[in-house]
């Protein structure tokens, strides 16, 4: 039996290379859905869709019944919930309010606390699956929070990703998500060494492709990024200084609990060389570009 889902007015924060696209798919959906962005130019194309332009994130709150927010840092995260006129000062009583930037567990936790206080409920939600997941609405969505809320929810979460799964209470979904970055920090040393290694070898990469990513070594980032990187397209899915950002907040988190993780830090630390490098704005396949003369 087909569900029937109720419409709802969306607020929704951050309109970047994932957040168009994300919230463009509810804007299909048929619920109403109003945006803001830093950069006002970034929802134009939302905006002529049918979206209603706000002028800060407590205004794109305010009367939603369900708040999503994905922006760049931790700091920008404590700005739109709880600077002046904020989030969590416009939001209504009941509403749902879902972070999907990848941010630190502890202000996860600070925000389910203070959203509490205020009747409504928060989860944290941080993606993974890079603009092209987004843009094909299947996201893997990691999720921290209250049950009930998460299941109020759901069906604007199917919306942008098809792997949704609630990990624990406030502050897991960000803790899952450093299980995923660090998996991958590994995992693009491993691609960009191989290929490396295909090309001073001589052999042709794109075949070399065909053989190892359907076998053993296969992975994500070797279907979806080493393509891009033979092609020597370094355009931004996920940009070096938003990944850099990640580990630094995995590097702190497993300091914190007293975990050495010799892989995460030897990853943060090629990435912040490329970052120094003018690398910055590059997708994360731009770490490829250490091992060529191209950098």
């Amino acid at each position: 039996m087909e569900r029937i889902v109720a419409m709802k007015n969306i607020g929704f924060v951050g309109t970047g290379v994932m957040g168009a696209s994300m919230a463009g798919h509810i804007l299909d959906a048929g619920h109403s859905v109003t945006v803001y962005n830093r950069t006002r130019s970034k929802a134009d194309s939302l905006v002529n869709r049918g979206a209603r332009w706000a002028d800060s994130a407590g205004e794109a709150a305010r009367g939603a019944d369900v708040v999503i927010s994905i922006v760049g840092y931790p700091a920008d995260v404590q700005e739109i919930y709880f600077g002046g006129s904020g989030i969590l000062d416009e939001a209504a009583e009941g509403a749902v309010l879902i972070d999907m930037t990848t941010s630190r567990p502890d202000i996860a936790v600070r925000i389910a606390e203070a959203a509490d206080k205020r009747g409504c409920t928060a989860l944290d939600a941080p993606v993974s699956g890079g603009d092209v997941g987004a843009r094909e609405g299947r996201l893997s969505i990691m999720v921290g929070g209250d049950k009930a809320g998460f299941d109020s929810v759901l069906p604007i979460l199917e919306l942008m990703g098809g792997n949704i799964v609630l990990q624990g209470g406030p502050g897991a979904g960000q803790h899952t998500k450093m299980c995923n970055q660090i998996a991958i920090a590994a995992g693009m040393l491993g691609v960009c060494e191989a290929l490396a290694y295909a090309d001073q070898s001589g052999l042709d990469s794109a075949t070399v492709l065909q053989s190892i990513a359907a076998g053993a070594a296969g992975s994500w980032s070797l279907s979806n990024l080493a393509p891009r990187i033979i092609a020597s397209n370094f355009a931004p899915g996920f940009y070096v200084k938003h990944f850099i950002k990640d580990l630094s907040i995995a590097v702190g988190s497993a300091q914190s609990m007293g975990l050495d993780l010799p892989g995460l830090e030897l990853a943060k630390t090629m990435y912040e060389r490329l970052a120094a490098a003018g690398g910055e704005d590059l997708g994360t396949q731009g770490l490829y570009q250490l091992y060529s003369s191209r950098m």
